[in-house]
């Protein structure tokens, strides 16, 4: 029995909302050891982007992240100002 390939993933470009916030949650990887961790992030992150989700401080509360080096409310801090230079 073969094993089929996996399917082609497409990447976003960098001027895409998508590629930018998920590319705040990657800055952030020291703090948030855990992969699956930084993706709920980054989608929580684009939901509010779009008007849809929680504020940063919500979202860092009730996603119960793994955090590494870093209490709840610096990481808050530490997205509430990229996310600020995003939309500038």
């Amino acid at each position: 029995m073969g094993t089929l390939p996996p399917p082609a993933t497409e990447q976003f470009s960098n001027d895409k909302l998508e590629k930018k916030v998920y590319n705040i949650v990657d800055h952030l990887s020291d703090y948030l050891p855990i992969p699956n961790d930084r993706n709920r992030l980054g989608f929580g992150l684009f939901k509010m982007m779009k008007g849809e989700g929680d504020n940063p401080a919500e979202l860092v509360l009730n996603l119960k992240l793994t955090l590494k080096g870093i209490s709840q409310e610096e990481l808050v801090k530490k997205i509430e100002a990229e996310i600020s230079k995003l939309k500038n």
